[in-house]
């Protein structure tokens, strides 16, 4: 006979899309007392506080929401601790988490980290894995401790890299993972194993800088095809045009030879070795595009050197 999980009080901690799934599959299976996240942001063209993602899901669920600025402060803090909570969540949140608000929980804070530890501990691990050329990764359910990403794991899973994926498609199925892994997590928590993570094989995965987007054509093929997966679709790798700024946001690796940017068929271009074929595109103020819908308004790059 099987016995029906605990239902636990959680206090869930997160920002993006990539942490809404995981709040959906929580909030079925456990009370969720309070959701943590950001604070809104100006966006759009009014600039207007919008609130993140998780925000807006929180509420459309009718759980409660706080969005401070910091954790620091005696108040903050004390506030955490009230919730009298039995574990926090926390995946992609973006606050530090001082030791007080570690220790509150009865069970502690679990993290959902995207990668498989300790590779790719820190801010982007998704792109990071692509743009490295990584064979797979996954997703880690880790105790967290004072040190960036270093706890204990409670469980991890594995999926390959496709050559097709961007950071988009491997987000959504990431996302996907944590959610069901968290679960799981907490249907045995009292049952699982912390393992300490090994001391070889630690890598960082530094936040995207916006600086790292301008395509360097002087690479191999494989590495800038990589580099444009990586950083799609935000913030999009790109290159100068004779039309101007051109975002680049799905290429492969094929077979070509000439000087580095130029475009020798189509939107087939030169690399340092090799070549790649541009599939999707971007002009500045238009929707993304295709080749052969791009090559219509533009006339035939055929010999262009893009920058």
């Amino acid at each position: 006979m099987t016995h029906p999980t605990p239902r636990l009080r959680v206090i869930f901690m997160g920002t993006p899309d990539f942490s809404v799934a995981a709040l959906d599959a929580v909030h079925a299976a456990h009370d969720v007392i309070c959701v943590y996240t950001q604070p809104p942001r100006p966006a759009g063209r009014g600039k207007h506080p919008r609130p993140t993602p998780v925000h807006q899901r929180a509420e459309a669920l009718g759980l409660r929401v706080r969005h401070p600025t910091s954790l620091k402060s005696p108040e903050a803090q004390a506030d955490f601790v009230a919730l009298d909570a039995d574990i926090a969540v926390v995946v992609a949140y973006g606050l530090i988490l001082p030791e007080a608000v570690l220790d509150a929980p009865r069970l502690g804070c679990l993290n959902i980290h995207a990668s498989l530890l300790p590779r790719w501990r820190g801010a982007a691990p998704i792109q990071r894995a692509i743009m490295a050329g990584d064979a797979e990764t996954g997703v880690c359910i880790m105790q967290m401790e004072a040190g960036l990403d270093t706890g204990p794991v409670l469980l991890r899973a594995a999926t390959p890299i496709l050559e097709t994926d961007t950071s988009a498609t491997l987000h959504d199925r990431l996302s996907e993972m944590g959610a069901r892994l968290i679960t799981q997590a907490l249907a045995q928590i009292d049952s699982l194993v912390p393992v300490p993570q090994p001391v070889d094989g630690v890598t960082y995965a530094a936040k995207i800088d916006k600086s790292e987007a301008q395509v360097d054509w002087t690479q191999c093929a494989e590495a800038v095809a990589r580099h444009i997966r990586s950083l799609a679709p935000f913030p999009g790798a790109w290159c100068m045009a004779p039309f101007g700024r051109l975002k680049l946001l799905d290429a492969r690796a094929v077979e070509g030879q000439g000087a580095p940017g130029q475009v020798l068929s189509g939107l087939i271009v030169a690399c340092g070795a090799g070549a790649v074929e541009l599939r999707l595109v971007q002009r500045e103020g238009k929707r993304a595009m295709g080749p052969e819908e791009l090559l219509r308004g533009t006339g035939a790059l055929d010999g262009v050197v893009l920058g």
